[in-house]
């Protein structure tokens, strides 16, 4: 049997950096409800959530792999605890290596504009050269671990900058931009899987927007992208990881295109292409 882990809470658990972490309720209520959506990219294998896995493993044929949605500490445990073979589960260095790879410090070759931040003092700098901010902390996702800084920082900003540096060992700081559109490159095992256009509000994920490579390609100026991105990808987290990923890029209103983050796990931009392309075969 092969088995596909939904587990949408991975952001959460790769902040958090540890084995025994429980998540918010209404992160497990969505893996249980919306497991499903896994069938979109491995239409042939049993879909769950990590908390119904027992009930799986009892009424199946033993398993031949197991996919998650993103790999951490957390759902291996939970996984060892549930029965599952360990020899089908990744390694704790791997895991690290992931981890590592999905820290923002990663990506700052890419990001040109972008500043890893230590103190209060190194933004309120950057504050003196523009005067709008994103801080973003170094393991979050789906609009979490944002605070946009306007000027100045806040008692309040000053106060989570210096919580998030002593748990996540700095801040990313990314100059606001006019975004006209959020996209993102599609990869699997290293090899270009395709694109994604998607809506956010606030920074975070709202949905996807049904549009082919081909419409998206035509739309927005990604083969440059593409090839600054990829050879990065090539020399520095091919060698060291084989799954998904995805890196989010920002339209501006210039024609300019920036890398926003990358997420070293599956994404909802590969669930969404997988139901367009399928749809349009039929």
């Amino acid at each position: 049997m092969h088995l596909c882990i939904f587990n949408p809470e991975h952001d959460l658990c790769m902040a958090k950096g540890r084995a025994h972490y429980v998540p918010p309720r209404s992160a497990v209520d969505f893996a249980r409800r919306d497991a499903g959506l896994m069938q979109a990219l491995y239409p042939e294998a049993t879909c769950c959530s990590v908390y119904d896995v027992g009930d799986v493993l009892s009424h199946h044929s033993p398993l031949s792999t197991i996919v998650a949605w993103g790999w951490n500490a957390v759902v291996k445990h939970e996984l060892l605890k549930r029965g599952a073979p360990e020899c089908l589960l990744p390694s704790d260095e791997e895991l690290a290596t992931i981890r590592e790879l999905q820290h923002r410090t990663t990506v700052l070759p890419l990001q040109p504009d972008c500043r890893e931040v230590h103190s209060a003092e190194e933004m309120e700098a950057l504050l003196g050269e523009r005067e709008h901010w994103v801080m973003k902390a170094p393991w979050s996702g789906a609009g979490r671990g944002l605070r946009w800084v306007h000027g100045r920082l806040t008692p309040i900003d000053s106060d989570w900058l210096k919580k998030t540096v002593a748990a996540q060992r700095c801040v990313v700081a990314e100059p606001r931009r006019e975004v006209v559109a959020d996209v993102a490159l599609e990869y699997m095992n290293g090899t270009f899987f395709g694109y994604s256009y998607f809506k956010t509000g606030s920074g975070v994920y709202k949905e996807n927007v049904r549009w082919t490579d081909g419409q998206i390609e035509a739309a927005f100026p990604l083969r440059q992208a593409r090839e600054r991105i990829e050879p990065w990808l090539n020399a520095n987290v091919w060698p060291r990881y084989h799954g998904p990923l995805g890196v989010d890029l920002m339209v501006c209103a210039d024609g300019s295109v920036h890398v926003a983050e990358m997420n070293v796990r599956h994404t909802m931009g590969m669930v969404a292409h997988e139901r367009i392309r399928v749809s349009n075969e039929l």
